[in-house]
């Protein structure tokens, strides 16, 4: 029988994978990244590196980018009120954090993750942005879901100190 952990690891990649199909079918569709699948072999060819190094990046590159999530909810709500408010939106930070994920997804060869962080870094409709920043997250959370949930985990333990 599968632990309580297991069950939630299978039950959010299973949702994930569903809003996956819904961005990628609806609203991202443009972007062509419902049928990637990394491969691992890519980057290890690429870059000379052993799989078990790769592997390990691609846990951390995941942590990074489900902590990031937070920053960039944080800042697309800060758009949000600027927008509201018919104040100038400045999306220097945003852009910023994107740009930094960006290289670390085009360094471990993770195709859907760079065209998704493209797009954060390139475009301006808010709606389009929190499409992408979902896609994103649910991206990350396939690629490798054991090392999501535990980031989501330790997020939630954080947030509650």
């Amino acid at each position: 029988m599968k632990s309580s952990n297991d069950q939630s690891v299978t039950q959010m990649l299973h949702d994930a994978k569903k809003i996956c199909i819904v961005l990628a079918t609806g609203i991202l569709s443009d972007l062509k990244i419902q049928n990637y699948k990394y491969d691992i072999s890519i980057a290890v060819r690429e870059l000379g590196l052993d799989k078990e190094l790769v592997a390990q990046l691609v846990d951390d590159y995941v942590a990074q980018v489900i902590k990031a999530v937070v920053q960039f909810e944080d800042y697309l709500s800060t758009l949000q009120n600027s927008q509201d408010n018919h104040d100038d939106l400045d999306y220097t930070a945003f852009r910023e954090l994107a740009h930094k994920n960006l290289g670390v997804a085009r360094n471990l060869r993770i195709k859907d993750a760079e065209i998704l962080l493209y797009e954060l870094m390139k475009k301006d409709n808010l709606d389009y942005l929190l499409a992408c920043l979902e896609a994103l997250k649910v991206c990350a959370i396939k690629l490798r879901p054991k090392c999501a949930y535990d980031t989501f985990k330790l997020i939630e333990v954080k947030s509650s100190l």
